[in-house]
């Protein structure tokens, strides 16, 4: 008897990617006239929000 594999895979955009999608747009119809800084933010902010949470746990957890 084979056995059945379930394969589940998650797709789509997250809201992160949508909001960077709807800045670019913005930022392209010139509708905004904002840094690439902020237009990209949604995608790197995730990453550095992590990031200094890590630190900060670092920090409380190994202060003397």
């Amino acid at each position: 008897m084979a056995d059945k594999v379930n394969i589940s895979m998650s797709g789509g955009t997250s809201f992160m990617g949508l909001l960077f999608l709807v800045f670019l747009v913005l930022k392209l119809t010139h509708v905004i006239d904002w840094s690439w800084w902020w237009v990209t933010a949604p995608l790197w902010g995730v990453f550095a929000l992590w990031a200094i949470a890590v630190v900060i746990a670092f920090v409380f957890i190994y202060r003397n």
